[in-house]
């Protein structure tokens, strides 16, 4: 899809960098039905995939297994305005991916996958041996999905240099 304010258009390097630095995105899945449903996800990129955990039933999981093209946005900047010549407005950052998803099986990309969603959002409680007694206790009971990125697209509006 064409982006209408091209003037707002980031490339690809602004949007890679949006997602590392974003805890979470929403993603979007069609039902089949006049009625999308979207969910939020925190998610973690390694190269040109997204990672996120589940768990291994439920709705999301049947509508990835039945149609596996998502949409993943991020928001990265969020700050309304009033400006002096009397207009409201909003200054922003923004990513959206497409993708396909596909569950992954292989437990040593499940780690690797783990690994940097625990390493993205909680670098804290890395240290030891924490990571790996907690990825042996609960691999089998975790789903880990990746959605492998075909098209990327970042947009910012922000406030005019003085």
């Amino acid at each position: 899809m064409e982006m209408r304010r091209k003037d707002r258009a980031r490339d690809e390097a602004f949007s890679l960098a949006l997602i590392d630095r974003c805890t979470h995105g929403v993603m979007a899945l069609t039902t089949g039905t006049d009625t999308p449903y979207c969910l939020p996800l925190s998610l973690v990129r390694v190269d040109r995939a997204l990672y996120f955990h589940c768990a291994h039933q439920g709705r999301k999981v049947e509508l990835m297994r039945t149609c596996p093209k998502v949409c993943v946005t991020f928001i990265g900047g969020d700050s309304p305005a009033y400006l002096d010549k009397g207009e409201y407005t909003t200054y922003f950052q923004s990513a959206i991916v497409t993708g396909t998803v596909h569950e992954v099986t292989n437990n040593d990309e499940k780690i690797l996958a783990l690994r940097a969603l625990c390493q993205k959002l909680t670098p804290q409680a890395m240290d030891g041996d924490k990571f790996e007694q907690a990825v042996h206790r609960s691999l089998q009971a975790t789903g880990v999905w990746r959605i492998d990125l075909e098209d990327i697209s970042g947009k910012e509006k922000a406030p005019k240099a003085i």
